[in-house]
């Protein structure tokens, strides 16, 4: 378990920050961009989970996945792909169990949706409007872990739950507008000739 003494320390009073494996960089590095993205979706879902105490499956599902953006979050933090790490505590990676849980619960709740016939503008309940929240940003995250991945060896199963993770918030954003049935859909060119906008 992580124990903490103190809460600032002073080391980043420079602009660097130490990684896993104890290596310094700067707090600008693409991966320090990443997990800290990946940070920033788990604080997002935890304002979702304000609006969720009356669905408790969801809830369920969004505290699981809080903890597992945590064990993410490690992933990145550390460098390697996981194939080499050897020593009494090794790093800590997501697991393919995880990005299988995802996919179970993303097939589940969406066997229960009705089909979509139109993108979805974000919003409607509270709850399914910081989903598409935490969508996004999980989107975001991705694209830096992709950026990553691109100039150093990550964990490819961190890749896969990222992906999983967009997909998932979609779907459960969708299950929170009362199945699907009060989504907002996207109705392209709506307003394009309307004669009734108020000109300013």
């Amino acid at each position: 378990m992580v124990q903490l003494t103190r809460i600032y320390t002073k080391s980043g009073d420079k602009g660097k920050t130490s990684l896993g494996n104890g290596k310094r960089v700067a707090k600008s590095d693409i991966r320090v961009a990443a997990y800290g993205t990946v940070d920033e979706t788990n604080a997002v879902i935890g304002v979702a989970r304000l609006h969720s105490a009356d669905t408790p499956d969801i809830d369920a599902m969004l505290a699981r996945i809080q903890n597992d953006l945590f064990d993410l979050g490690a992933d990145l933090c550390t460098p390697g792909d996981g194939t080499n790490d050897e020593g009494e505590y090794p790093a800590l990676r997501i697991a393919e169990s995880q990005v299988t849980r995802l996919e179970h619960e993303i097939d589940a709740i969406n066997a229960n949706l009705n089909p979509l016939k139109s993108f979805i503008l974000p919003g409607g309940t509270a709850l399914a409007a910081q989903l598409h929240m935490a969508r996004t940003v999980s989107r975001r995250a991705e694209r830096l872990m992709v950026e990553l991945a691109a100039q150093e060896n990550i964990n490819p199963q961190a890749i896969r739950y990222i992906n999983r993770l967009s997909d998932h918030m979609f779907v459960l954003s969708r299950q929170a507008n009362n199945g699907g049935k009060d989504d907002i859909l996207w109705q392209p060119g709506l307003t394009r000739d309307a004669t009734d906008v108020q000109k300013t």
